[in-house]
């Protein structure tokens, strides 16, 4: 099992580069934990504020627009300026969110703290999984990039985690995870200037957007990964669109941990799966990962019918171990394998096409639950990204043969 410490020299700072791992992990963290705060507590926001399934998922696809708008356009950036400075932003974008999710409740202020969080997601996304893999040495890259999905992951299940435990034990449940997200926030922005490396050169900082490329080298590679990757995630948006609002409406659970400790084992076996994927060779833990996916969606589409917990605890944990797989091979065959000047942009493209899968199922959920019920929506879209799942699984395996 590969081990996350360094054997580099010391970065520019003189500091040992196991700080500016630690710092930018850190930061990566919190930025991640804050994107997910809201999932467990929809329920209270929906008897506050008369949220309907719909209404969740308009702010569930606000975020992801917020998400993929700062991957698209603002990609790039760090292979421009540096890792250092767009981390900077990041946590600041997480922090505005905060305040504003610290404001009173209403609609518009969580449309535009939604957004703003998908933006904060976006920036860290690239940057800070270009960032970790940047500062382990050329062979350690693969662990720099499972400590990166591992942190990655991490964070979205602990804000879920997190936010259930506190909103139980506590009697101010829509303030103080935002208020412990801010001091957090405050905590990595203070590591990233004291240990993170900065720029080489003196950034300019003139906005210029530019397109994501692919290099032609690893372009198959690349869409085979999104693919894969993002099969993941759209079965982890059913699950994220559907957990909450079904435990509370058809199981009567009054449990905020439990809506958020579904999402968190999701995340938790995310890690696992990138632990097996080690043991694996690249083409079998991308095999195995995908059809994973479809008895997942599978049990999903189970505890929906019959209305049962369960399968649904089941569905999260073979989606984290099939989505560990998928993504830590994803981003060993993409991202890993590319000039650090192009990691940043290649990073963002590849998660821009993910969070785009993450989405559209999840919205998908919420507008057909206008026309049926929640459950029957989910079931639908269970049915259907599983299909996904087995069709690539399938694609794969005839690559294999051509080959």
């Amino acid at each position: 099992m590969p081990s996350f410490s360094p054997t580099v020299s010391t970065t520019r700072t003189g500091r040992s580069p196991a700080l500016a791992i630690g710092a930018t992990a850190f930061a990566f963290l919190v930025t991640m934990m804050g994107t997910t705060l809201p999932t467990p507590l929809y329920s209270i926001y929906a008897q506050e504020l008369a949220f309907s399934p719909l209404t969740v998922t308009i702010l569930f696809a606000v975020y992801a627009v917020g998400v993929v708008a700062a991957l698209a356009v603002f990609g790039r950036l760090s292979d421009d300026v540096g890792r250092r400075p767009v981390l900077f932003l990041a946590v600041a974008l997480a922090a505005i969110s905060a305040v504003l999710f610290l404001l009173p409740s209403t609609l518009p202020v969580f449309v535009v703290a939604r957004v703003i969080s998908g933006l904060s997601a976006g920036l860290m996304t690239g940057t800070g999984t270009a960032a970790v893999i940047d500062l382990f040495p050329p062979d350690r890259k693969a662990a720099g990039g499972m400590l990166a999905v591992a942190v990655n992951t991490g964070g979205l299940g602990l804000g879920t985690l997190s936010a259930g435990v506190i909103a139980d034990v506590t009697s101010s449940p829509l303030t103080i995870p935002y208020a412990v997200n801010l001091a957090l926030a405050a905590v990595a922005a203070a590591g990233l200037w004291i240990f993170a490396p900065a720029p080489a050169t003196r950034p300019t900082w003139r906005l210029r957007p530019r397109r994501l490329q692919v290099p032609a080298s690893i372009r198959g590679a690349f869409v085979t990964a999104v693919l894969a990757a993002g099969t993941a995630f759209a079965v982890t948006g059913v699950l994220t669109a559907v957990s909450a609002l079904f435990l509370t409406r058809y199981l009567g659970t009054t449990s905020h941990t439990m809506a958020g400790l579904v999402v968190f084992l999701t995340f938790l076996f995310m890690a696992a799966g990138q632990l097996l994927a080690r043991r694996m060779s690249t083409a079998t833990a991308m095999l195995a990962g995908c059809l994973g996916l479809v008895p997942a969606a599978g049990l999903l589409a189970l505890a929906l019918a019959n209305t049962v917990l369960a399968p649904l605890l089941a569905s999260a944990v073979v989606l984290g171990v099939a989505g560990g797989l998928c993504l830590n091979v994803s981003l060993a065959t993409t991202v890993e394998r590319v000039d650090p000047q192009l990691r940043g942009g290649l990073s963002s493209a590849f998660f821009a096409g993910i969070y785009v899968m993450l989405a559209v199922p999840a919205v998908g959920v919420g507008v057909l639950a206008r026309f049926t019920d929640l459950r029957a929506a989910g079931i639908v879209f269970s049915a259907l990204v599983a299909a996904l799942g087995a069709g690539v699984a399938v694609a794969q395996l005839i690559g294999r043969r051509r080959a």
